[in-house]
């Protein structure tokens, strides 16, 4: 199981962020959106008893962190779903909280790996998902007076800078 734990998240962070951009984009329905975030409950839960003990040093109880507090803020989205009408609260705590939480962690990563090239992706994958963050909440806010375009350009920011820090932890790992 762990190679499974140590490769699978390089495939499914970009997963899961091509179908949030998706979902905003009307491309994904609320209901396989559902499904979605009740397999990424599972997959947090199973990723939580299969490795959770193996995660120690100062970067593994990082992430482990981060799957123990990415689980509710998965479940809050589910509820949130799941609930007629939907709940946009929840949604939304889902939504920022897992744009924050990996880039805050990809941070604090960059911080303790002092091997190039890793340092400084890291601290790109970091700075890319937080910068992705902040252009979604501002666009979304109509604060920037943009279109919608700047929505998914943030996503984009996020979901690449996410999913480099992934495949990078995944290459480092192998």
């Amino acid at each position: 199981m762990g190679r499974v734990t140590d490769l699978a998240p390089a495939g499914l962070v970009p997963a899961a962020w091509l179908v949030t951009a998706g979902a905003h984009q009307g491309a994904v329905s609320e209901r396989t959106l559902l499904i979605a975030l009740v397999v990424m409950d599972v997959l947090l839960v199973a990723f939580i008893v299969a490795g959770a003990a193996e995660m120690t040093g100062p970067v593994l109880r990082i992430w482990r962190l981060v799957l123990f507090a990415g689980l509710p803020l998965t479940l809050a989205g589910t509820v949130g779903l799941w609930l007629s009408p939907p709940n946009e609260a929840l949604l939304g705590v889902s939504l920022y909280g897992w744009m924050l939480l990996p880039g805050a962690a990809y941070l604090q990563t960059g911080n303790l790996v002092t091997d190039a090239p890793f340092r400084q992706v890291y601290f790109l994958a970091g700075v890319l998902s937080l910068a992705g963050a902040v252009v979604y909440a501002a666009a979304a806010a109509n604060g920037m007076g943009v279109g919608p375009e700047w929505v998914i350009g943030g996503l984009a920011g996020v979901g690449v800078g996410q999913s480099v820090g992934m495949v990078t932890a995944a290459a480092q790992n192998s």
